[in-house]
């Protein structure tokens, strides 16, 4: 019986929504490379990461991988109408240049890039210098 109500359940409808002005936030670290593209208010059109598209190990964090990354989500926000991308890039991994430059291949409309790395300003003391 408890099988029968679960089974009843259906899943919500996905509204694709028109947007044609949104957000890329790109999280480079040396490890990954995630990418998450939003509307104007924050509400996430699609994300994709290097371990999401089958790369594994340390090809995640090369260039190649955030291309094929931006490819993917290009893919996705295809149906949106998304045509201008804002992009605030984060971190100091080596996808950082390469994802920007992939945004402009596929077609997207760069209006402004930013980079949000936080820089401590003499804030936490830094761990000790390690003794190999």
């Amino acid at each position: 019986m408890a099988t029968a109500k679960a089974a009843s359940k259906s899943k919500k409808a996905k509204v694709i929504r028109k947007v044609s002005q949104g957000m890329a936030f790109v999280q480079a670290t040396y490890n990954n490379t995630i990418i998450t593209v939003t509307d104007q208010n924050g509400n996430t059109l699609a994300w994709s990461s290097a371990g999401a598209c089958g790369f594994r190990g340390p090809k995640k964090a090369t260039p190649f991988a955030a291309s094929m990354i931006v490819k993917t989500i290009a893919d996705k926000v295809k149906e949106t109408g998304l045509r201008e991308v804002e992009i605030f890039v984060t971190g100091v991994g080596s996808g950082r240049d390469s994802a920007v430059r992939a945004f402009n291949a596929n077609g997207f409309t760069v209006t402004s890039i930013k980079d949000m790395t936080p820089l401590p300003h003499n804030g936490c003391r830094s761990p000790r210098a390690r003794r190999v």
